[in-house]
């Protein structure tokens, strides 16, 4: 009914970010849709409930409730699993903490829900580069994040600007895996296999969330990185659902794209932003050849508490 409230809960979760202020003084200035309330969580991931202060500070500036929950530490299953325990809303979005949220953010990831009767509905983030970052990766823009069509359908997604209907029985009671929670890839499964269990995914092309690209991300090893753990996540999720000859065959597969992206790179080898995105989809196809042969994804969250 048109007149009746509707709760929306964005759950920010955090570690250790001095960024988060940023993102919630975003949230503040939000468009509020239309018969919505929205009630903001965040979920401070650290040993030490060290985001708290930082929180308190800001409750007076921001118009929205703010539910503030320590769920340690360094697991971001863990921090995630607890937006989702503790939204009592109608949707969960959820954004990153180093993530600006555009004004008409939400107002359009509801828009699309609606329109769409999806379980989930994905927005772009738009990657925002210093001058100092390579001039061959802000050219190609290539930490953005947008989602993946198979088949004229999205299958999977990301937790960095999603909004979930916590009304629908695909994503009620569904949970972050705890065992990826340091390596990442736990957002890839989540949506794989609500998607395999029948949810629905939509894109909101409009709903745009910012990420500054810090220095340290700002290299071809981060990069790099990141995408074979991408592929390892794929990787595994193919192993789960095929055995003897059927795997063989995706080994083969994700082998000789492999091979023909690294081919294209080297022939591309005085052009940087073709070259690089070659040698980067060469890695990931790689990634999945380790996931498929059952290596473990490599550790990408609590490297700091494990540094200190």
């Amino acid at each position: 009914m048109k007149d009746q409230i509707m709760q929306i809960d964005i759950g920010v979760c955090t570690y250790r970010r001095a960024s988060l202020d940023e993102a919630l003084l975003s949230l503040a200035v939000l468009a509020v849709p239309e018969n919505a309330r929205l009630r903001i969580i965040v979920a401070d991931n650290d040993q030490t409930r060290s985001a708290e202060g930082r929180v308190e500070a800001l409750r007076s500036t921001i118009p929205h409730e703010i539910a503030y929950v320590h769920c340690p530490a360094s697991n971001i299953s863990i921090a995630r699993n607890a937006c989702l325990e503790n939204a009592t809303g109608d949707y969960l979005a959820f954004i990153d903490d180093d993530e600006d949220a555009s004004e008409n953010w939400l107002v359009e990831l509801l828009h699309t829900a609606e329109k769409s009767g999806a379980d989930a509905v994905l927005g772009p983030v738009r990657s925002v580069y210093s001058q100092t970052a390579p001039a061959w990766m802000r050219e190609g823009d290539f930490h953005s994040t947008l989602p993946v069509w198979v088949d004229g359908e999205i299958r999977t997604g990301y937790t960095c600007n999603v909004l979930l209907n916590l009304n629908s029985p695909r994503v009620a009671g569904r949970r972050f895996n705890l065992a990826l929670g340091k390596t990442g890839g736990e957002d890839t499964e989540f949506f794989s296999y609500m998607h395999h269990d029948g949810g629905k995914i939509a894109f909101a092309p409009e709903a745009h969330v910012y990420e500054p690209v810090s220095e340290n991300r700002a290299g071809l090893s981060w990069l790099a990185k990141r995408r074979f753990r991408f592929g390892q996540t794929h990787g595994r999720l193919l192993q789960e659902k095929n055995s003897g000859f059927a795997r063989l065959k995706h080994i083969g597969l994700a082998t000789a794209k492999a091979g023909y992206c690294l081919g294209v790179a080297a022939v591309c080898i005085l052009v940087p932003v073709p070259r690089y995105r070659y040698v980067l989809r060469g890695t990931m196809h790689i990634g999945v050849v380790s996931g498929l042969l059952g290596v473990r994804e490599i550790r990408q969250y609590g490297a700091v508490e494990g540094a200190a």
